[in-house]
């Protein structure tokens, strides 16, 4: 087994940075429409009390999941893409 560390080239790092921060907004645009989604019948009016406070809750728990959820399958993904050839 050889353990030989190639240097990434400019274009490598800069595209690992595009599609972290690609994958940053994305999850961050996918946790927001997720906690509204849960959150619509709070800011209905639809429940009050224990109910509104567990909603809450849920959809904090929602929002988090589906972050991560978002984050991993996009990083995953590049992480599996083929190194281009020149």
């Amino acid at each position: 087994m050889t353990n030989t560390r190639t240097r990434r080239t400019q274009a490598e790092r800069d595209a690992m940075t595009i599609e972290t921060v690609s994958a940053l907004f994305s999850s961050t645009l996918y946790a927001g429409a997720t906690f509204l989604l849960v959150m619509l019948p709070v800011l209905y009016g639809l429940v009050s009390g224990a109910a509104k406070s567990g909603l809450v809750a849920a959809a904090g728990a929602a929002a988090a999941v589906a972050f991560v959820a978002r984050m991993v399958e996009a990083l995953w993904r590049f992480g599996q893409r083929a190194p281009e050839t020149d």
